[in-house]
């Protein structure tokens, strides 16, 4: 995509968005809905201003980007490094895979009772829900790249005498690069939402439990300040992590 088509992509999605947010502020001016239930773009935008002033909002969202970075990174380092193994032995895939078919469909909200139960109503609970339910796009998508690397690689790894470590960093990791890029960005969402899950669980503070609390006591500008700003998060990590892969990948032909 050129630059021209680029701006103009992202000038009609600013349109776009500009248009429903006029035409919700319409809605809500008139009464048609509740304001309990629907606050107007207005309110919302004074309950963040509100937020920002007091430094409570500031503080929550910094605890969700703080557990969210975390646990998508602990979810990161097990993924790449447990699919880089299963990727390129094969014997690793043929004992480990049904495993891993097995434990793979399990919701993490099936999961999180569990980890109550071991961690209790903690930030280290938060963190495990994160990882477990992070972990698999990642451990996916690194097992397809290591797995699917050209049989013609393999056949240059081994005429150059490369042991299996070398062959791993010089020649596996570097074709299976765009795959694992694509899984972490994969995991970054999914870590967004198992934050907001795992902090409406415990209520250790964050942007899932001002939500939750704001549902609680039927204040829906707070509610709707900590959705927003949830949106923002993610637009904002999805935005840089792609520009990291763009960097990355620039030997890539397009």
């Amino acid at each position: 995509m050129t630059a021209d088509k680029r701006a103009a992509s992202v000038a009609a999605s600013v349109a776009v968005l500009l248009l429903i947010i006029a035409g919700w502020q319409a809605v809500a001016s008139k009464g048609l809905i509740s304001p309990v239930f629907l606050p107007g773009p207005d309110r919302i935008y004074a309950a963040i201003v509100k937020g920002v002033e007091r430094g409570d909002l500031v503080a929550q969202t910094g605890e969700t980007i703080r557990r969210m970075i975390l646990g998508w990174a602990l979810a990161s380092v097990m993924g790449v490094a447990i699919g880089a193994v299963i990727g390129v032995s094969e014997a690793a895939r043929v004992w480990v895979a049904p495993m891993l078919e097995f434990v793979r469909p399990l919701p993490a909200s099936a999961i999180a009772p569990v980890a109550v139960v071991i961690f209790g109503l903690t930030d280290r609970m938060v963190l495990f829900l994160i990882a477990f339910g992070a972990l698999w796009p990642m451990l996916l998508t690194t097992i397809h790249g290591f797995s699917n690397v050209h049989p013609r690689l393999r056949e240059v790894s081994r005429t150059l005498a490369l042991g299996e470590l070398a062959y791993v960093f010089k020649i596996a990791l570097p074709a299976a690069t765009p795959d694992i890029l694509g899984g972490l960005r994969l995991g970054l969402t999914v870590a967004l939402i198992l934050t907001v899950v795992g902090e409406m669980i415990t209520v250790q503070g964050g942007l899932g439990a001002r939500i939750l609390l704001g549902a609680r006591s039927f204040r829906s500008a707070d509610l709707f300040a900590g959705v927003a700003l949830l949106g923002a998060i993610g637009l904002v990590s999805n935005g840089l992590l792609g520009l990291a892969e763009s960097r990355a990948l620039r030997w890539k032909p397009r």
